[in-house]
């Protein structure tokens, strides 16, 4: 499977290797005690299961026990041996099951060679541009789909959407003719919401992306608006080798899921570079204690960097910069941490 190449553009991509390294460097060594333990665990998980579905049990109640259970498995697990199980379900009968759930299976695939990407979250969305593939699922796929688009993850990712677009249009209200920067913008779905955009009370909401697919979408969706989408990466903007101007808000809501901590602070301090004075910059994380980071790293393929409120507030540490203010919040369910931050 084609895994998303982005290492030149700033990216540390969660992949089994890099877990592995760093399971290795952090003294964790991977034992034949561990591995039957997990394995043996996993193995009973995954029989009862298929067990479950085979017998036509109640869908949304063999889906929460499996991702309870996964949960459960993948805390007590270290690192490297939780990379090794996750393979291991991977390849289990069960997946045929799963896999037939259209949001599962698009993730799991990766048509577009990544993980997260733009088309996966309008599964999430529920947006109109899927509808033909949700209608095509089977019986069975369209239950467990009933269950993965209600999931804490996606209710979190929704509410993403929700929030950036009330951000948008709550700097559109403070600020005459402002001007936006969504990076890693995808399809730019919370755009489809913001009142500021339809009442033509932005100067410009540049929605850039490394993903030509997206830049497309995004060029022919607001096509006439003041949305201009730039095709960019992290590369791009830590070279300074576009010339975009200054901001009064600039966000990342679904890139540093995959960025080390390290790129994650060279990237806050361009961005902090780009504002204008009083602007802010929104970066947003998936919540290491979400409780299905399981059943997502396993069966929906899609790892990602996990982070605590702490974890959000070291990389704001390192960041050398002026700031006026600092606000790490979560959303109402608590699945992603949300950092703003005012110069």
């Amino acid at each position: 499977m084609k895994q998303f190449q982005t290492a030149l553009d700033g990216y540390s991509l969660v992949t089994a290797q890099s877990i592995s390294e760093h399971a290795r460097s952090s003294g964790n060594i991977l034992t034949s005690d561990q591995i039957k333990e997990g394995e043996a665990e996993l193995a009973l998980i995954l029989s009862l299961t298929q067990q479950g579905f085979e017998a036509n049990a109640p869908v949304q109640g063999i889906m929460k026990a499996l991702t309870e259970r996964l949960q459960a498995l993948m805390n007590k697990s270290t690192p490297l041996v939780w990379t090794h199980l996750a393979s291991v379900a991977q390849a289990h009968p069960v997946s045929a099951f799963l896999l037939q759930d259209p949001l599962t299976r698009w993730s799991f695939e990766k048509p577009r060679g990544y993980s997260g990407d733009a088309y996966l979250l309008d599964f999430i969305y529920e947006h109109p541009s899927v509808a033909a593939q949700v209608k095509a699922a089977s019986a069975l796929g369209s239950e467990i789909y009933d269950f993965t688009r209600s999931a804490p993850s996606a209710v979190a990712v929704r509410e993403r959407r929700d929030l950036l677009a009330a951000h948008v249009d709550a700097v559109a209200d403070e600020t005459d003719n402002a001007e936006i920067l969504a990076i890693a913008a995808g399809h730019l779905r919370e755009a489809e919401l913001s009142q500021a955009l339809k009442n033509d009370r932005l100067k410009r909401w540049i929605a850039l992306d490394q993903d030509p697919i997206s830049v497309g979408s995004v060029s022919s969706a607001f096509h006439g608006s003041r949305v201009e989408a730039v095709n960019g990466s992290v590369r791009t903007i830590l070279g300074r080798a576009q010339k975009l101007g200054s901001f009064d808000f600039i966000y990342a809501a679904g890139l540093y899921d995959y960025l080390a901590e390290n790129v994650a602070v060279r990237l806050t301090e361009r961005c902090l570079q780009m504002l204008k004075p009083g602007g802010k910059f929104l970066l947003a994380n998936f919540a290491k204690d979400i409780g299905v980071e399981g059943y997502m790293e396993t069966f929906m393929n899609w790892p990602l960097i996990w982070r605590t409120d702490e974890d959000v507030q070291a990389i704001i540490n390192k960041v050398r910069h002026h700031l006026a203010d600092i606000s790490v919040t979560r959303g109402e369910n608590g699945g992603v941490i949300y950092a703003v931050l005012t110069v």
